[in-house]
């Protein structure tokens, strides 16, 4: 077995991870966000609203954590309390701030994807988003 490498793959899948990450967190720490603040504007957005049930269930995260993130968006005018859907339940949605912000942040993902990825072929960063989706579920296991 080989001892591990800054050249190996998987080093530089984790290195390239983490920069990746690092350069998304940029946006979201000027406008006062926190890492994850997103991922509740980006539900909101695709959903139209939801319930804060639904939001616990999304996200993966506990009624509690989900709270401290309502509240701290609230408090930027990120998002509003209103009735949703079809049957007006009590829910969350963006505000025109939030929307504002939400693309943003919509807008960093994709240019910095493009940037990673723009030298690939469609086919290539379909191959490469498969592989890659693979791999994570092997690591899920």
């Amino acid at each position: 077995m080989s001892k591990p490498s800054a050249s190996s793959t998987l080093y530089r899948l984790i290195e390239a991870g983490q920069l990746a990450h690092q350069a998304l967190l940029v946006p979201l720490v000027e406008r006062g966000l926190e890492p994850g603040d997103d991922a509740v504007l980006f539900v909101l957005s695709a959903k139209h609203g939801a319930t804060e049930a639904q939001l616990v269930e999304e996200l993966g995260l506990s009624r509690a954590a989900v709270d401290i993130r309502l509240v701290r968006l609230a408090e930027r005018d990120l998002i509003s309390r209103r009735a949703i859907g079809p049957d007006l339940a009590p829910g969350i949605a963006l505000t025109e701030r939030g929307e504002r912000i939400r693309s943003l942040l919509a807008e960093n993902w994709t240019e910095l994807e493009n940037a990673l990825l723009g030298e690939l072929k469609k086919k290539k960063r379909a191959w490469l988003g498969e592989t890659l989706g693979r791999f994570v579920e092997l690591l899920r296991l």
